[in-house]
């Protein structure tokens, strides 16, 4: 090992970065002291991301960093820095794009990046490396030599090419393209796309492997309530989608969380992590679509979700925990997958049965030829049946090693389960599910706002980072779902300053739009600027979602610019790529057709909640019900405009402009159609 370098990571907080403190290699944190090393030693940087329920991750570390003549390669050649991507996103972002313009291709985890240690550019990027040849690549040894001698040998190439990238990264992110793209074009796009890419016969849109893709979820969901006879045929794509998603293998049957994306294209096997994102996002679909529709199969997969929340992922802090390994005793899938022998001993005659048919027991074995990860069959079976079962193997799957769980509390993951516990509270009139939303958002003022900015990270009982755009974005969009769900004095205030410090801090003041890092977070290359979604919703898009709609509420002309400079510069891009902006075009269809919003005033308590509650079935408005003291004349902009002496007393309105004030159900529906 070089004497200069020691493996640092037994100190750190991040689970990821602990499984690696035994490592042969001399990691090192992405810090201050691990740059100077590698700017000191003339040694190029080798930097390793990922995350702990990475099932590729670990294949890499025990066959590589492991082992020990690897590891002195390593550190013979490189300083070694290795980075939990949930930490540092910014990091994350800017080195998956490297790695796309590098190699043309996608990138993913793990991912592995050479670095000029002098301006932290990368002048070679792959993700997993095996340790022998197979697959089609290289050993990763030969890849650690061949890489330093290139670097060695080409010192102009080297810097020819960073320049290169660097241009390249910043002509990406540039303003430009066709301006004013209208929503009805965007929509016209996004349909077309998404009925073009339906596999109409398992659902979902795209080939394998077959991820959940929650922001396009969002967006068909979006296109069937515009206008339900356009967008009947997008409706009927979304819920067979959600159907065979709940059915098959994305779904843990027994704990009712969902993994992060099947292998195959029929949704049968999947890597066993689960991400507190995707399920944070799947709830509100789900609880929605089943409101719409009145399929009890939906509302079902969507309580199954908050059970596994409750029963894997919350902490005694009222957040939860980031995610659940895909690995456990060392064997992905261990936990998850059944032999017929394990089942049958477990369940009575009758039970046995009824669940071999309804979940393929009968059929070939479905996980490497020797086990079963269970999924329904089209068979059917009495449900009572099939629940005393699935509650004897779930009883029983205690026993054995359980995956890991990373317990760190994400800022912005939380505020997305918070967001979606509310507004499937909303759906399906779960008050309980309510109340966790706002604890979790309880959590986020309490522990990760020091009062002028958010803090990214909560982990060992240590806030830590400097909160990015999708902390911020997806925390103001929580908290305007807390106010409609039961409005708190405190959450407006927290949203206005919410507000106030993400123009300050993300706003490109120049061109519009919104940097993912703050200027004071020191990223290497550039701060990005992106608008396309990921596994969660760009938080540049939910930015401009959240300011349109805070702006409507508050009357803030400000907040409305900001969100409509935004809009423009990453509309053209939306219309070139729909699939790959479902948040952009649902925030453009909010800037041309925005959905209602209804101020409520009760001086019954009682007479206003029920109307509320009336008016969150219809899923066509954004509706607030106001019970402040001295008739709210204390509020904000124009929201202290709305008071009346009447009993009950509502203001329709749409954008800036509010219809008249109507006291009835019956006048509401008139004016909501109208």
């Amino acid at each position: 090992m070089d004497q200069q370098a020691r493996n640092r990571l037994d100190g750190e907080p991040s689970l990821y970065l602990r499984q690696h403190a035994e490592n042969p290699v001399a990691w090192q944190p992405w810090d201050e002291e691990a740059l100077e090393l590698a700017r000191a030693s003339g040694k190029p940087i080798l930097l390793s991301i990922g995350y702990s329920a990475c099932h590729w991750c670990h294949v890499m570390a025990h066959e590589s960093f492991e082992d020990e003549a690897t590891a002195k390669v390593m550190n013979e050649l490189y300083v070694n820095i290795k980075v939990d991507r949930e930490e540092r996103p910014d990091l994350d972002k800017i080195y998956q794009l490297s790695h796309q313009l590098l190699t043309g291709r996608g990138g993913g985890w793990p991912l592995t990046l050479f670095l000029d240690s002098k301006d932290l550019t990368p002048f070679f990027a792959g993700t997993y490396f095996p340790l022998e040849p197979r697959y089609g690549m290289p050993a990763f040894r030969e890849i650690l030599v061949r890489a330093r001698q290139w670097f060695e040998q080409n010192p102009d190439d080297v810097g020819a090419q960073s320049q290169r990238l660097k241009e390249a990264v910043e002509s990406i992110q540039r303003p430009g393209g066709q301006a004013g793209v209208s929503a009805t074009e965007l929509l016209e796009a996004a349909s077309s796309a998404l009925l073009g890419r339906f596999d109409k016969q398992h659902g979902g849109y795209g080939g394998a492997p077959k991820f959940p893709q929650a922001p396009t979820l969002e967006l068909a969901a979006r296109i069937g309530r515009l206008n339900p006879e356009s967008g009947a045929a997008v409706e009927s794509t979304l819920l067979f989608t959600l159907e065979a998603m709940a059915a098959r293998g994305l779904r843990d049957h027994l704990d009712g969380g969902f993994f992060r994306y099947c292998v195959d294209g029929d949704w049968t096997i999947p890597h066993f992590e689960k991400m507190l994102y995707d399920n944070a996002q799947l709830l509100p679909v789900y609880a929605e679509a089943a409101s719409r529709s009145g399929r009890s199969n939906l509302a079902t997969a969507a309580e199954g979700i908050v059970a596994w929340l409750d029963a894997e992922m919350l902490q005694e802090n009222g957040a939860f925990s980031a995610s659940i390994d895909a690995d456990a005793a060392g064997e992905e899938g261990g936990f998850h997958v059944w032999t017929r022998d394990e089942v049958r001993a477990l369940l009575d005659d009758a039970e046995y049965e009824a669940f071999s048919r309804a979940y393929g027991l009968e059929a070939a074995a479905n996980f490497e030829g020797k086990a079963w990860h269970l999924v329904r069959s089209g068979h059917t079976a009495p449900e009572s049946l099939l629940a005393s079962s699935r509650a004897k193997l779930a009883d029983a799957r205690e026993s054995r090693e359980h995956p890991t769980l990373d317990s760190k509390q994400i800022t912005s993951w939380n505020a997305l389960t918070a967001s979606g516990l509310l507004r499937a509270a909303r759906a399906l009139g779960r008050d309980d599910w309510a109340k966790q939303g706002q604890e979790a958002l309880d959590f986020i003022f309490k522990h990760q706002w020091t009062g002028e900015s958010l803090l990214s990270v909560h982990n060992a009982g240590e806030s830590r980072f400097e909160g990015y755009l999708d902390d911020y974005a997806f925390t103001l969009e929580a908290l305007l779902q807390s106010l409609q769900t039961a409005w708190r004095r405190r959450d407006l205030d927290f949203a206005l300053q919410l507000a106030d410090a993400l123009l300050d801090r993300f706003e490109d003041a120049d061109n519009g739009g919104f940097f993912f890092s703050a200027a004071n977070q020191a990223t290497p290359i550039t701060r990005t600027l992106q608008a396309q979604d990921d596994a969660t919703p760009s938080g540049y898009a939910v930015a401009v979602i959240a300011l349109q709609q805070l702006a409507s509420l508050v009357g803030n002309t400000d907040y409305l610019a900001s969100a409509n400079r935004a809009l423009e510069r990453a509309s053209s891009e939306a219309a070139r790529s729909p699939l790959g902006f479902p948040t952009t075009i649902r925030a453009a269809v909010e800037s041309e057709h925005a959905t209602p919003q209804v101020i409520i005033r009760a001086r019954d308590a009682a007479q206003g909640r029920s109307f509320k509650h009336w008016l969150d079935g219809q899923l066509n408005a954004h509706s607030y019900l106001i019970l402040e003291p001295g008739g709210g004349k204390s509020l904000p902009g124009i929201l202290a405009q709305f008071h009346s002496e009447e009993p009950l007393t509502a203001w329709v309105c749409r954008g800036m402009t509010c219809l008249p004030p109507v006291h009835t159900k019956e006048q509401l529906e008139e004016a909501l159609a109208d």
